[in-house]
């Protein structure tokens, strides 16, 4: 019954609102919700509310925001609520008290087929290693990271002209359709609780610095084709034109041959970056301090 299930649901951004508004919907009684603190944004440095949080306040349901996850105060609150099953979605680390506080356990949604792409960053990674498939998983947490048992599985195919941007929306969709559906397995008390297969290669998926953005020409260009959409359109590959770095967000693999990190253009219509096969044309991209714009845009008001 519904009403026996008490859920307490943690996320901050923007991926997890369809799947809390889809139990939301559904008649779940989310007791509580669980979400980053406020946080000071843009040049006023206004305090702004995380899209979670906007949610909750819109549905009356009471929000939590502790700096530290910790802390007695906050362990005897999240108590005072008695959820049965805690449910995260783009969260933070969780500590042990926090995760196995509730009967059932809690289960988050990760952007990958697990085990495959473990880690903080799962859809860039899963496309700048040109993967063709990715999907959304549903697991109960375990001391180790995204190593626990899987409920769920759904696969999702990646496209040759996606980028993490058109992926995302579409998990984002699928995942909360993945929430709703693993609930209501766990309110009729019949869910799959399968352990991760350990035996095969397992790729990672580390978080992302700008370090780890900076295009690498002297590469083939179909691994540059995928780094640069991998990062497209956040957190956005770049690369030094000059003496000023420019954010790249989409190319085109052309049938042009130059040497890696060359660069030709006409200073009209294109501008193509050699790798160490076809020459890269760049179609969107933003020059330091500038707009981003199209490749037409851009050379009418800087030449090369």
């Amino acid at each position: 019954m519904k009403k026996d299930l008490r859920i307490i649901y943690m996320g901050t951004p923007e991926f997890a609102v369809p799947s809390l508004e889809i139990l939301i919907e559904n008649g779940y009684n989310i007791v509580a919700v669980l979400t980053a603190p406020d946080k000071p944004k843009g040049r006023g440095q206004q305090l702004s509310t995380s899209p979670i949080k906007d949610v909750a306040i819109a549905h009356n349901i009471p929000v939590l925001q502790p700096a530290n996850l910790k802390k007695p105060e906050f362990i005897e609150e999240l108590r005072s609520y008695h959820a049965n099953l805690q449910i995260v979605v783009a969260f933070r680390m969780l500590p042990e008290i926090v995760w196995d506080m509730p009967k059932i356990g809690t289960f988050n949604l990760h952007g990958s087929l697990l085990p495959q792409y473990r880690g903080a960053a799962p859809i860039n990674w899963a496309i700048i290693n040109g993967e063709k498939e990715t999907g959304v998983t549903t697991f109960f947490l375990k001391h180790q990271i995204d190593t626990g048992n899987v409920i769920f599985q759904e696969k999702e195919p990646i496209a040759h002209e996606d980028n993490v941007g058109t992926v995302y929306e579409r998990l984002m969709g699928r995942g909360a359709k993945l929430v709703l559906k693993t609930v209501q397995a766990i309110e009729e008390g019949e869910y799959p609780q399968l352990p991760q297969d350990e035996s095969v290669h397992i790729n990672h998926a580390p978080k992302i610095f700008k370090e780890t953005c900076e295009i690498n020409w002297d590469q083939p260009s179909e691994k540059v084709y995928d780094f640069i959409r991998g990062l497209s359109p956040y957190p956005t590959a770049w690369t030094m034109i000059g003496k000023k770095s420019c954010k790249i967000f989409k190319t085109q693999i052309t049938e042009k041959k130059l040497s890696p990190g060359a660069i030709d253009t006409d200073n009209k219509t294109y501008l193509h970056f050699g790798t160490l096969g076809a020459a890269l044309s760049i179609e969107d991209l933003q020059l330091q301090g500038k707009k981003r714009m199209d490749i037409g845009s851009f050379l009418r008001g800087n030449k090369i």
